[in-house]
């Protein structure tokens, strides 16, 4: 690779990492000044991440990263062996707990199961990797929804519009209400709100960010997962998800060289 070819991949670079939580928008003065570019130099640069949806210009001129950036590390999930790795956590759930342990990720608006441990008790939930569930009610979903940048989260929100058993929240108000409620917690739940019978509680795998890569969530009858049972299995399913989350390096913050 030329070097001008290399000095520009490495200044892009610079872009993408000047960003953080505590400031995820920035105009184009204070990336320059970050960065020590000059502006025609960050507005050019800016304009290619822009096409290739790495960063997203908001309406006050402002930038953010862009949504380019979510799809990349979702294909690095499900390239990766985050199912090899969460499968010991998994299974000292399923051990201990006799219960389905999913383990999922977002894709587009939906939820795709990675790994699956089945129960060992007589009744148990049908599922398997690669099956596909809706996200705004499903325990593992409404995880994603709480912890996805509000304007994704808006985005996905707009094509909800079929309602399953009676008890799914479906409007607006009403999901926001639950969200607020499960970053509150750590945790969903979700009561016989995708399938009559079936209840479950999920909690996020979250990055140095905090950005759901993934979800894992406990899954069986509603006679044996109560409410009251799902809220006890919430903390020891939290500190599952910590757990992983540490030992995979996402808790680890990367910083600009």
């Amino acid at each position: 690779m030329p070097q001008t070819t290399t000095r520009t991949v490495d200044r892009a670079l610079d872009i993408l990492l000047c960003f953080g939580e505590n400031e995820p928008g920035l105009t184009l003065t204070q990336i320059s000044e970050r960065v020590g570019m000059h502006k025609s130099t960050v507005h050019r640069l800016l304009a290619t991440l822009e096409k290739k949806r790495f960063v997203q210009r908001l309406d006050d001129a402002s930038y953010r990263l862009g949504l380019g950036l979510v799809e990349l590390g979702f294909s690095v999930l499900k390239t990766n062996d985050i199912h090899r790795q969460a499968l010991p956590y998994m299974q000292r759930l399923a051990t201990e707990y006799r219960e389905n342990v999913d383990l999922g990720i977002l894709d587009d608006d939906s939820v795709l199961y990675l790994q699956v441990i089945e129960s060992t008790q007589r009744v148990k939930i049908a599922s398997a990797p690669g099956q596909r569930l809706p996200i705004h009610c499903t325990a593992t979903g409404k995880v994603f929804l709480a912890y996805l940048p509000e304007k994704q989260m808006q985005t996905i929100l707009k094509s909800v519009h079929r309602k399953y058993p009676e008890c799914t929240a479906t409007t607006l108000a009403e999901i926001q209400t639950q969200l607020k409620l499960i970053r509150g917690r750590g945790f969903a739940i979700s009561e016989q709100e995708y399938e009559e019978g079936i209840n479950a509680v999920a909690a996020p795998i979250l990055d140095a960010n905090q950005f759901p890569v993934a979800a894992m969530a406990i899954v069986g009858p509603a006679f044996r997962l109560s409410a009251e049972r799902l809220l006890e299995l919430g903390c020891p399913l939290c500190e599952t998800t910590n757990a992983l989350a540490r030992d995979m390096g996402l808790t680890l913050q990367f910083t600009k060289r």
